[in-house]
């Protein structure tokens, strides 16, 4: 693998870890969502259209178009169902569900749609993956009642997995048909659209049913989040124009170790000690079996 690439990808995760930290904590996950995407809208498409018009108003061919237009859409489900697991869940069991199951589904796509192709060793890191969420997850606790733990969340991080997997495939053909800033603004532009109206029609009908005191909200840490995601995702795209998505998408997940450990421990999200090296412990074994698809 190109070190650039390499230097693009674990950059973007550590900012992405950033951004999802000051997501959970931020006090409402859906608006901090929704404000950090409009603010790097904000900043970056006014700056992309400078730019677009100084070099000259290059064409962008249709399919690009709306290949941002079907991103911005999947980037405004990604953030609802997030949200929705976050309001259920804690960050050191959201975020390592998610982002593990999304490389294992990304990798099939670009291996049956793409024609891209896995060896041993990336078959290897498919193990490793599925190990990793299991022992997250422990599914075979939901057998009892006892052990429903985190209220749902496990579904929509899981959506949130399968969301993250479509807009990777989608971005992976469509940054090649323009400049990544091009289409990162597209893209953000489609998004805040698309996510603001989801927000208002959600809020609506929250507070015509809410009953319980809302927690204490903080804009600020929903703006500088999306600064944050904004650097975090013009690097992923400038990854993607010069490797595959077999190699970018799972090496994006090796922020997952950082989240757990986070949420575990900074916190206070596991029972005991015990369960925080549980969590850490998978989340470890996930970003071995990212790191193996990533250096197949």
């Amino acid at each position: 693998m190109d070190p650039l690439v390499f230097v693009l990808v674990a950059g973007a995760a550590v900012l992405h870890v950033t951004w999802n930290v000051l997501l959970k904590t931020a006090g409402d996950p859906l608006l901090a969502a929704a404000i950090g995407l409009a603010t790097a809208a904000a900043v970056l498409c006014p700056v992309a259209v400078v730019a677009w018009l100084a070099i000259g108003r290059p064409a962008v061919p249709p399919e690009t178009l709306l290949l941002s237009v079907v991103s911005g859409a999947l980037e405004a489900i990604y953030f609802a169902f997030l949200a929705a697991a976050y309001r259920r869940g804690d960050l050191s069991f959201v975020y390592p569900l998610a982002r593990g199951s999304a490389p294992l589904l990304a990798v099939a796509i670009g291996v049956i749609v793409l024609g891209e192709r896995l060896g041993l060793v990336g078959f290897l890191g498919v193990a490793a993956l599925i190990a990793g969420i299991l022992a997250l997850q422990r599914p075979w606790r939901y057998l009892r009642e006892s052990g429903r733990e985190h209220g749902g969340a496990a579904g929509f991080a899981l959506l949130t997995g399968i969301t993250i997997a479509a807009y990777s495939a989608v971005d992976r053909v469509g940054v090649r048909g323009t400049e990544p800033w091009i289409y990162a603004a597209l893209i953000y532009a489609t998004g805040t659209v698309f996510l603001a109206g989801y927000v208002w029609m959600y809020r609506r009908r929250d507070q015509a049913t809410a009953t319980a005191p809302k927690p204490p909200f903080s804009a600020r840490r929903a703006g500088i989040g999306g600064m944050i995601t904004l650097v975090a995702y013009l690097l992923i795209l400038t990854a993607f124009t010069v490797a595959p998505l077999t190699a970018v998408a799972p090496l994006r997940e090796s922020a997952i170790v950082l989240a757990s450990g986070w949420g575990a421990l900074r916190l206070r999200e596991a029972d005991d000690r015990a369960d925080a090296v549980r969590r850490i412990g998978a989340a470890a074994l996930v970003v071995l079996g990212a790191l193996l698809l990533a250096f197949d």
